[in-house]
């Protein structure tokens, strides 16, 4: 919902597992690759990777469970522009992000820090997991206010926090499905929903969903607190349409914005101004988003190995 503090200075490490310089892949895909995640996981971002997989010490998830595998794929790119489209129907949740994060001006370094919280609760040491959950928590106590109608908001309430993490749990999932190199199965899909529901809790969050039909009833239960804002608007064209990036990446980022929109539901389509048009998806945006996102998972650098 707001930025994310970083989750690197939270403590000196053992020797083992603290960060080193990682040497820069070679090649042009090693350029690139590591380009791209420096990009989206911040300057240190594979020296944090290094310190998230290498860090011995038991993992709130096994290395079989699904929320690795999705959270691991290239699919997270068109997903979590999804995320972020739907997130800002709710005009509590946009408000506070409007209010009090910095995304306009720093939409790299937000990025940076979701994808770190991601990163350390999905894969990294329990402790280290934890740990990047209470700074979250932290921060969202003292994140409160009122929208220009007067409602007051609070970052920490579970209700807004719900909404928040069903968008995520719901395109995160989606995404994989449509652009992941493996879908998963119905069991699959519940666990998922299921592992997603550990971290919910962890952050404050009620009875989370953890079944896919859940997800979907839990969604399907904001609709009447949705509604397309001013402040939501220029969300949308922010992330749509005049994202911060270098001419020559426009065009595949383009691509993967289109992509994101064929994840959303119909209805929150409707709500957001974005057309749906089943056949240009069908025969344009999905085949193309699925060729920028293979390309992106050819390009990523694979994760080191992990220390027991």
């Amino acid at each position: 919902m707001a930025d994310r503090p970083p989750l690197t200075r939270a403590r000196p490490r053992p020797e083992s597992a603290r960060a080193v310089t990682v040497a820069p892949r070679p090649g042009l895909r090693g350029r690139l690759g590591d380009a791209l995640f420096r990009g989206v996981a911040g300057p240190g971002g594979l020296e944090s990777r290094r310190r998230v997989h290498g860090t011995p010490g038991p993992r709130w998830f096994a290395a079989d469970r699904p929320i690795r595998v999705v959270h691991g794929d290239a699919s997270m790119f068109p997903g979590g522009l999804a995320a972020l489209l739907l997130q800002s129907l709710h005009p509590l949740a946009m408000t506070a992000v409007a209010d009090h994060s910095d995304y306009r001006n720093d939409p790299w370094g937000r990025l940076a820090r979701t994808s770190t919280f991601l990163a350390y609760t999905t894969y990294g040491a329990a402790d280290d997991a934890q740990r990047a959950v209470d700074r979250v928590r932290a921060v969202h106590e003292h994140i409160r206010g009122r929208t220009a109608d007067g409602e007051p908001y609070h970052a920490a309430d579970p209700h807004l926090l719900a909404w928040v993490h069903s968008a995520e749990a719901y395109c995160f999932l989606t995404a994989h499905q449509r652009y992941g190199k493996r879908p998963l199965d119905a069991a699959g899909r519940d666990a998922y929903v299921a592992d997603m529901a550990r971290v919910a809790t962890a952050l404050g969050i009620e009875n989370p969903p953890t079944t896919l039909a859940q997800l979907h009833e839990r969604l399907d239960s904001y609709r009447p607190e949705l509604r397309l804002t001013p402040q939501t608007r220029e969300a949308v064209r922010y992330v749509l349409l005049r994202p911060p990036l270098p001419k020559p990446v426009l065009p595949p980022y383009l691509v993967l914005g289109a992509a994101a929109v064929s994840l959303l539901p119909d209805w929150s389509r409707a709500r957001l101004g974005l057309a749906v048009l089943p056949r240009t998806e069908r025969w344009c945006a999905v085949p193309a988003g699925t060729a920028v996102t293979a390309l992106i998972r050819w390009l990523m650098p694979p994760p080191p190995p992990r220390r027991t």
